[in-house]
């Protein structure tokens, strides 16, 4: 009688569990449904990785969700949750063999050094992969329910229809940014530039910011050309944007205004501040050691700085910073205008040295 009692508890087990387990999956792919119905609503690279985030959340209830994108210059990195940063830049260093982690761009967070941070270990990990012609991803996961046999399924799918989506998406902005981009250093070209500053100026106007504008360009640039050649001062014009990229806050703009000359636009930046960061960047470029071939070249640059004032238009911001460059050049170049004024103390006075 026990023995019987055993064996349709057991079968009673295995038909609940077989119920449940077909209701589970009944209720993953609706989800399913819905999620890849919004994926395709989608306008943005970053809109589809939320969008398969929120999916994979609300179907695994995942502890950790990277979505790593590797395009032609660049590792985007789609995180969630952030205290999972330093475990997983080392994973992903490995997988896509890069060496400097200055390479990775985060999407959805800006990190600072004293943030909670928690390890794990890559054997913890799931991960999945898509190839596409554009660009090569990789997912990594750690679920916290149950995975059932239609996990699997669910998640390949949700891949699939990011897939499609990605691509798509990747094309539309590669076209859009081909037309907004300077093909050469990476940063906007002029045409986008004004329109970036039009913008700019309504919003300082609206919410009455400052605004700041600083153009330079380098010293003697054709001497470079001349004497190292073309390919050469292409070289040295991608260095010296890297350095003002590296140095200028994600709010601010950077363009190539025609030749060797640049433009920045400072939201929400007093002209003391842009002439601040205008003398480091004009000491971080002088500084640089810039090799090519078997020469190494240096450079100098000067730097004209301009404001938003309350006669001042589009017109006026541009060419008040020219006015500056101008006399940053007769001011003997590898220099900044107007200068900064440094206070230099001593016992008996004081006085400025401009």
């Amino acid at each position: 009688m026990k023995q019987s009692l055993n064996r349709l508890s057991n079968k009673m087990t295995a038909v609940l569990s077989m119920i449940f387990k077909t209701a589970q999956k009944q209720a993953d792919h609706k989800k399913l449904t819905h999620h890849i119905v919004e994926l395709n609503k989608k306008q943005s690279s970053l809109e589809i990785i939320s969008e398969v985030a929120l999916c994979l959340k609300d179907i695994l209830n995942y502890r950790l969700f990277a979505f790593v994108i590797k395009k032609e210059n660049s590792v985007d990195i789609w995180l969630d949750p952030r205290m999972y940063k330093k475990s997983l830049e080392n994973i992903v260093l490995k997988d896509f063999n890069i060496k400097n982690k200055e390479s990775l761009n985060y999407l959805n967070h800006t990190f600072h050094d004293d943030e909670q941070e928690e390890k794990f270990d890559m054997k913890d990990l799931v991960f999945y992969e898509l190839t596409d012609e554009d660009c090569y991803s990789r997912i990594y996961m750690l679920p916290q329910n149950q995975m059932y046999d239609h996990h699997d399924e669910v998640v390949h799918l949700i891949l699939q229809g990011c897939s499609t989506a990605l691509s798509r998406q990747i094309k539309m902005e590669q076209l859009r940014t081909a037309a907004v981009m300077d093909s050469l250093t990476g940063c906007y070209n002029r045409r986008e530039f004004e329109n970036q500053l039009k913008r700019n100026i309504s919003r300082a106007v609206r919410h009455k910011n400052d605004l700041s504008v600083f153009m330079f360009d380098l010293d003697h640039f054709k001497n470079v050309n001349d004497t190292y050649g073309h390919l050469a001062g292409d070289k040295v014009l991608q260095e010296v944007t890297r350095i003002v990229k590296n140095n200028i806050r994600a709010d601010d703009i950077l363009a190539r205004y025609g030749g060797e000359e640049f433009i920045v636009i400072m939201p929400e930046t007093s002209k003391t501040k842009a002439m601040e960061l205008a003398d480091r960047l004009r000491i971080k470029i002088s500084n640089k050691l810039i090799v090519h071939g078997d020469d190494t070249i240096k450079v100098t640059a000067s730097f004209g700085v301009s404001e938003l004032t309350k006669s001042a238009d589009m017109a006026r911001i541009i060419q008040d910073a020219d006015t500056m460059l101008y006399k940053a050049k007769l001011n003997g170049r590898n220099t900044v205008m107007p200068g900064l004024i440094k206070v230099v103390y001593n016992q008996k006075s004081a006085k400025a040295i401009l």
